[in-house]
């Protein structure tokens, strides 16, 4: 068993709100992430799938070939996007990180599948104190 990683990034712009509660009680909540006029980060994304090495090609997957699957299921819709109003797979969603790992985990799973390996790990670093990692 390999484990292979390939990092994208994307900037994104969110609010961390609950519709029900009211500013005093967002703010008590999530601080200044809940800034009724948004917020933005720099996002780091990395994809790490795992699985036998080709013997033919000496490769897990071509990384330009993951490369291309993440950007175009993950990261075209996330770039320079609001997370809360742009982005169809996180509707009703709070665009928490730990939320966003879980999304990107959601739509990438399958299409990893398909190819014949596994995905192992999602990981977001929202700022450089801020890092999200989830395994399924």
């Amino acid at each position: 068993m390999i484990y292979v990683t390939r990092k994208e990034s994307f900037c994104a712009a969110h609010r961390l709100f609950i519709e029900d509660l009211s500013l005093e009680e967002n703010f008590n909540i999530f601080g200044k992430c809940s800034n009724f006029n948004w917020h933005g980060h720099n996002y780091v994304l990395y994809v790490t799938v795992k699985g036998d090495v080709d013997s033919k090609t000496g490769f897990l997957i071509n990384l330009k070939n993951l490369s291309v699957l993440i950007k175009t299921t993950i990261v075209n819709e996330l770039d320079h996007s609001n997370l809360n109003l742009d982005v169809p797979f996180l509707k009703n969603i709070i665009p928490t990180s730990e939320n966003l790992t879980i999304a990107i985990w959601d739509r990438l799973c399958p299409l990893i599948l398909n190819l014949g390996i596994r995905l192992h790990s999602i990981k977001i670093i929202e700022t450089e104190n801020n890092i999200v990692e989830y395994f399924g």
